[in-house]
Formats: C-alpha cells, structure tokens, sequence
C-alpha cells in the first residue's frame, strides 16, 4: 500500500544539504515528526508514548541496578537489600524499576484490548500486530526472569513451577527443561541464565518496537472510525489528518505526566503494593510457600493454565486421541500459549468486513464480556486451586477461547453493522466541529482579515 501524500523535508541551509546528502538523518527526524496522522485520534491512542517511555525507564534503571547486583544465589538476595539500603537512591532505582515492570504491563494490556476493540489487527497492519504480539512475548520472559533475580522466596519457587511446565513436552520435554535451568533443578546456573537473558531481552524489544513503530508508519494509523486516510492526493490526505508534531506529541505528553503523577505516586507512598510478602524472606529450598503465585499480570494465563485439570471432558479427550501422551499438565500448557495464539490470529478469525467495533453492535456485547474475562481470570489466577475457583476458571477460560475461535469469526457473517462516516474528516467534524484544532499546517498560507 502507497504511504500517505505528505509534504516531505526539504533542506533549507547548505549545511542541511550536506548532512542530507550524506546520512539523511534531519529528514528522517522530520518526516517521523510531521507523519499525517488521522486527526480523530482520541485518549486511548496515548498509550503508546507510554510503552515507549516505560521501556527506556526500565533499561536505564536496570543498567544502574546491574551494576550493583550480584547473580549468585548466595549473594543475590543480600546484594539487593544493599541497594536497597546501601546505594544513593538506590531503592527509588528499585522500586521504579520493579513498579516499572507493572506499569509496562497496565499500558500494554490497554493498548491490545484498544486494538481488539478498533480493528486495528486487520489489513493492511496484520504484520504490525505481529510484531507487537511478539514483542508483548518477550515482555512476559523479560518480566519473569527479572523476578527470579531478588531470589526471594516467591522469585525460587515461582521459577520452579514455571521451568517444570516445560518438563510436560513429551519426549523432549526433560531436556528442554534441564537446559533451561542449567541443571537437574533452580539453582546458581539458572539465576546466571535468568540474569543473562534478563538483561539481553529489552534491547530485542526496543529493536522491535522501532520495526513496529516504522511498520505503521509505513501503512499509516488507524483510528476510531477504522476508515483510512484518503490517498488520492495531497490535498484530500491533509483534511483527514494532522502532522504528528505537535498536536499529538503534545496531546501524548499530557496523557504521559498525567500517568507518570499516579505512578510515581504509587512509587512513593506504596510501593510494594503489588507484590507478594515472601519474596522479602530469602529464597530456601527447604520451605514451600503456602500459596504460590505469580506476579498480576500473568494471573490471567496462569488461571487458564491451571483450569484444564485430568478430569476436564476436553483433556480426557486429548488424552485418549493422542494414546496418553497428552496429559494434563501439558494440556494446559498448550491452552496457556494458545490462549496467547488465538489472539495473535485476529486478523484471520475475525471476517467482518468493518473495522472499529464503534460501529458493531453486537461485537460491542461479546467485547467487553471479554475485557470483563479478562479480569474475571486475573482475580482466579490468584486464589487456590480448588472449588468453586477451579470450576469458575474453566468456565472463564473456554470464553477466551470461544470468543477468538467462534464468535469472532460468526460475527462476521451474522452481524449488521451501523453506518459509519465516508471519511475521516467527516467523522472529526460530526464529534468536535469545523476547524477544530485551529492550526495551520506547514505551507498553508494564514488567512487574512479579508478572508
């Protein structure tokens, strides 16, 4: 698909020319700030400035507290009561970093379900919500490695609950696991390897987020109404946007200070709020939590990974068809992951012809249930295995499933969509009025008195 008609840098000073000519990095700047961007844009378009900025929080402060942690299973828990108590700031670092962590996740479970609800998964941006699901991937390894590293009692047994769910592959599943770990069980190699990878995985995610950033900017935003920018010419492609710079980096940057004020908030006067009270008593072998949970934002998957136990119709099934080597446990590992997958396959499943829910009706209803799911399974993740939290879960897990896999895909040949506006200008003018912004863009002429 052809780009958006835009006016393009052109270097006004020979010294511009000569950079121009030789690494064109001024246009690049330019052309990413003044990029046409749908003008009907609103709030929930924000949270992408989020992501970006909470990304290179957690790699500055995790390169400051790298330098003063020690990954060994000895030392690593003492090292982080030394940063804690020893270092200048040093538990601001850490509790940025660690509430960080939550606040990466918040922004990003607001900007997939913001997705989900505006069609912005679906052509020509199928590769772009790849890349993001990819990316919110590596955030779920980066996370839980990262809470490993304190060593704490949580940090000790959490891993050895999740590295066994890779022992359940069949044949090869001992392996993958004993390589995992660097040995028979948790141990100083694994918290090495955690370490390592810990440290390695941001710098994946920030080379992909440029690639998904540059990806949308090459098929352009897509916004409320889930019409495109028209692109026969210039002129029309300028009343259905605005320049990204400065309207919308302005409008980012309030939304961002807005967020920053409550998390830093969080950081100051309660910071330890959302984490769990063993993993401030040393990791010991020897003693097993009463209760063991992950950290909030897995609890949604780590609930559908528990609720396919031996005694589910659909697992005793699975069982019998592949001669017993489908079992339980490995079951609901492949519901965990795939509950990630059938997400990622929204492009395929969903075959309405209109984009934003804005204009589905009935999509609206199974939508926000699923939001709703969402919750419903985070707050199970978290209580016991066992009735009527076990029962309720399944049945929470098979809407995930059922929302991706059947309504989704029914929707598109049952449901009668509203109208929706012809163009993007159509829709801003109907919400905020003719002339709105009250900007001039850049080579429009001022208008005088007399016109």
């Amino acid at each position: 698909m052809a780009g958006i008609p835009h006016d393009h840098y052109q270097p006004g000073s020979t010294a511009e020319r000569w950079v121009e000519r030789r690494i064109p990095i001024i246009g690049l700047l330019y052309n990413t700030l003044m990029i046409p961007t749908p003008k009907n844009l609103n709030w929930m378009w924000i949270w992408g400035i989020v992501l970006t900025f909470t990304l290179v929080l957690q790699i500055v402060t995790g390169i400051v507290l790298v330098m003063h942690y020690t990954p060994n299973v000895d030392l690593a828990f003492a090292s982080v009561e030394h940063i804690m108590r020893n270092v200048n700031g040093g538990w601001a670092l850490r509790y940025i970093h660690a509430n960080g962590a939550s606040l990466f996740f918040v922004a990003v479970y607001a900007h997939i379900f913001r997705n989900l609800y505006y069609g912005s998964y679906k052509a020509p941006r199928e590769i772009t919500w790849i890349i993001g699901i990819v990316i919110y991937l590596l955030m779920m390894g980066t996370a839980f490695m990262g809470y490993v590293l304190p060593w704490g009692q949580m940090s000790f047994w959490g891993a050895t609950v999740i590295t066994g769910l890779f022992g359940a592959v069949p044949w090869v599943g001992e392996s993958i696991q004993s390589w995992l770990l660097g040995g028979p069980a948790v141990d100083n190699a694994t918290l090495n390897r955690f370490f390592s990878l810990h440290y390695l995985f941001p710098f994946l995610i920030l080379g992909l987020t440029i690639v998904h950033i540059w990806s949308f900017h090459s098929t352009g935003n897509n916004n409320p109404t889930g019409v495109e920018v028209r692109r026969t010419s210039k002129e029309e492609a300028k009343k259905d946007t605005l320049p990204f710079w400065p309207y919308f980096v302005i409008k980012d940057l309030f939304a961002l200070a807005v967020i920053l004020l409550g998390f830093f908030a969080i950081v100051g006067f309660m910071p330890n709020y959302l984490g769990h009270p063993d993993n401030y008593i040393e990791a010991n072998a020897l003693s097993t939590p009463a209760h063991i949970v992950p950290e909030w934002y897995f609890l949604p998957f780590y609930a559908i990974l528990r609720a396919f136990t031996a005694d589910v119709w659909v697992v005793i099934a699975a069982n019998w068809i592949t001669g017993g080597i489908v079992d339980a446990k490995f079951f609901g590992v492949i519901a965990m992951f795939g509950a990630i997958i059938v997400m990622a396959l929204a492009p395929w499943l969903d075959t309405s012809s209109v984009r934003s829910g804005r204009y589905r009706p009935m999509f609206k209803w199974w939508f926000w249930l699923l939001v709703f799911d969402f919750f419903v399974l985070m707050w199970l993740g978290s209580m016991p295995a066992e009735e009527p939290w076990a029962s309720m879960a399944l049945f929470a897990s098979a809407y995930w499933f059922a929302y991706f896999l059947v309504i989704l895909p029914l929707l598109g040949v049952i449901e009668k969509p509203e109208a929706r506006p012809a163009t993007i200008e159509e829709d801003f003018v109907a919400h905020y009025g003719d002339g709105a912004t009250g900007m001039r863009l850049p080579g429009e002429k001022a208008a005088g008195p007399a016109e």
